[in-house]
């Protein structure tokens, strides 16, 4: 099966069922059976693409550190030729895994440093990260959460359920519930309705947000069943992750309707990597296509430091350029925050060019886009004396 090599796609195309073109897929449509037939193993990778060396090795020793699971769907976008391929380099293990970066940690965010009880991060003062499953549709090769994500990792996740609803309960300061893990969105209707009914109950709990790979790596559970059922825990908000135009296919982008027409605002985080989206070019692709979708691009995050990810990162000076290459030559919607999660439980630490060149306590030196210099009053400075003629003009 061959695509086109091109990484930027102006339409929005759809690949199904590709390389289930051989096999009955009449249920294509049906989230339980893209779980179902999702790619966990080396036999079946290997009858759809031609592997390296170098992802073979990746693939046999994936159950030691992050399991692989990639879902029809996304599995669909992949150049079965190229492993280059954006797409590709998210989902299938290499080798390059194994190898360890003296600077590299397995909680690079330090959340675990920062859990009252077990699966509840409280890092920042008035909102919390709720860890409320260790499973994905498909897992990304760079998850910060690897450590306990998938069941293959070196610690297990544990979530407390009834303990992080006390707490919530005893901390009035909280106003803002992030729901992630692995993907919440997992869950059975009801199983999620339960939580999200369990935190509306807490009256200091003004919003709630969700994070998800759902929408794109398994765009057929955004039914309309769900979607009414979120409606009912208004204001809701989920954060959802693309990383490549390429992810942004027709299912992708009926799904993330829907959620737009039953009244959820969506942001989209992405992760800077080399050789996947390292380049204005592409990013600039995914921006307008994620609007097009009605997401706003939210965060651009230089990739954490997890264990075994030296590979896919890129220096900051990469993510500071592709900043500068979009402030001012597209629309302000289209441009994110670009962060850094400060290693070690830090938080994010916001980064980009210095369009600030000089201050003092009479004026700001300022450029715009173009590199032209001007020049803002504070409020503090004297004002400067006009001749008598100019000012009888202003009279």
């Amino acid at each position: 099966m061959q695509f086109d090599k091109s990484h930027l796609e102006k339409d929005f195309l759809s690949y199904a069922p590709g390389y289930w073109r051989d096999r009955d897929v009449s249920r294509w449509d049906d989230w339980t059976w893209q779980l179902q037939n999702r790619i966990t193993s080396l036999a079946p990778l290997e009858e759809k693409i031609n592997l390296t060396e170098e992802e073979r090795a990746g693939v046999l020793l994936s159950g030691t550190k992050l399991a692989m699971a990639i879902t029809p769907h996304f599995f669909n976008l992949i150049d079965r030729d190229d492993p280059g391929c954006p797409v590709r380099r998210q989902v299938i293990p290499r080798i390059e895994e194994t190898l360890h970066q003296d600077y590299e940690m397995s909680d690079p965010c330090g959340e675990d440093a920062h859990m009252p009880v077990p699966g509840l991060v409280h890092r920042y003062p008035d909102r919390v990260l709720f860890l409320v499953t260790d499973r994905c549709a498909s897992y990304c090769r760079y998850c910060t959460r690897s450590r306990v994500v998938s069941g293959a990792g070196e610690q297990s996740l544990e979530t407390d359920f009834e303990d992080a609803y006390r707490y919530l309960e005893e901390h009035t300061e909280v106003r803002d519930v992030l729901l992630s893990g692995g993907d919440p969105l997992l869950f059975s209707d009801a199983k999620l309705e339960g939580i999200l009914k369990r935190l509306r109950s807490i009256e200091h709990i003004q919003f709630l947000r969700i994070g998800s790979r759902i929408p794109t790596f398994l765009p057929q559970r955004i039914t309309p069943e769900l979607c009414g059922m979120l409606q009912k825990y208004h204001p809701l908000f989920i954060s959802i992750h693309a990383n490549h135009p390429r992810e942004l296919t027709i299912e992708v982008k009926e799904g993330l309707e829907r959620l737009a027409n039953h009244g959820i605002p969506l942001g989209n985080q992405s992760v800077l990597m080399r050789g996947v989206n390292d380049s204005v070019e592409v990013m600039r692709a995914l921006f307008h296509k994620l609007l097009q979708c009605r997401v706003r691009p939210y965060y651009l995050y230089q990739m954490d430091l997890i264990h075994g990810s030296s590979h896919l990162r890129t220096g900051v000076q990469k993510g500071i350029e592709i900043m500068e290459g979009l402030r001012g030559h597209t629309s302000g919607y289209a441009i994110p925050q670009y962060v850094i999660d400060a290693p070690g439980g830090g938080g994010k630490v916001p980064v980009g060019p210095e369009y600030i060149l000089s201050r003092n306590d009479d004026r700001v030196v300022i450029r715009n886009y173009e590199g032209k210099i001007y020049e803002y009053p504070e409020p503090g400075r004297p004002a400067t004396p006009r001749p008598a003629e100019e000012a009888a003009t202003l009279q």
